[in-house]
């Protein structure tokens, strides 16, 4: 963990659950977190609570559906601390509903956070990973989409949507840029709380009180792949409880 020391690392969906984790276990080993979200008495708590572990951290309010917003929040990095080494697009939604029931609000929804906010990510990251000549982007996906089932066809949808352009963008990459596509299964977070659906929101639920995993084990994810020496790349991890299907 000696190669986190350091890190300038940005993360999106900072303000609870998988990205609260993140932030907190790379502060404690010692990287400067950068973190946006939308819920601003969150960030600044969770940014206290890293300084006062001796960690540093910085917030910014951002909505991922703006990409003016990520463009300030790469800033942010930037200005700061002079440098930026990681981006962890981590913000994202879940609308879950039979395609047939026309939830086209959701589908936009999950469309603008999940894969246009994640495209948003990466093209506020780029062009400072390619001055600098070094970069590591890394995706927080899903395991939909890997298992295709009812009640879940766009949602998967945007999920692997992530993991194809991140695939290409791999292929194109000179190896200066890393890109990891971290998969979680059912993690404990807040994630079932906005789902329009109760019927679904009740289910998921129901797995999550059941079966799922703490999120410090994603942040252990995002640790050992931003650890890594510069040449090596770390790409697909999927992390699923041991009980999920």
């Amino acid at each position: 963990m000696q190669n986190i020391k350091g890190k300038v690392v940005v993360i999106t969906g900072a303000s609870s659950g998988m990205g609260k984790a993140i932030a907190e276990e790379l502060a404690k080993n010692g990287a400067k977190v950068v973190l946006g979200a939308r819920r601003i008495e969150q960030l600044q708590q969770l940014v206290e609570e890293i300084k006062s572990k001796g960690g540093e951290a910085t917030f910014v309010q951002i909505d991922v559906k703006n990409k003016a917003d990520l463009f300030r929040l790469v800033n942010t990095a930037v200005e700061q601390y002079g440098k930026f080494d990681v981006i962890v697009n981590n913000a994202g939604v879940s609308q879950l509903s039979r395609i047939d029931e026309l939830d086209i609000d959701g589908w936009e929804e999950m469309i603008d956070i999940n894969l246009k906010g994640v495209l948003y990510g990466m093209a506020a990251a780029i062009p400072v990973f390619k001055q600098q000549q070094s970069g590591h982007i890394v995706n927080i996906i899903s395991t939909s989409g890997i298992k295709i089932v009812p009640m879940q066809g766009v949602y998967a949808g945007t999920k692997n949507a992530v993991r194809t352009i991140a695939e290409a963008f791999r292929q194109e990459s000179d190896g200066n840029i890393r890109i990891t596509g971290i998969s979680p299964g059912f993690v404990k977070t807040d994630f079932a709380d906005n789902i329009k659906n109760e019927e679904m929101k009740t289910a998921i639920q129901k797995g999550m009180e059941q079966i799922a995993i703490d999120p410090i084990a994603i942040a252990n994810a995002v640790m050992y792949a931003v650890s890594q020496p510069d040449d090596v790349e770390i790409g697909d991890i999927v992390i699923r409880p041991s009980k999920q299907n």
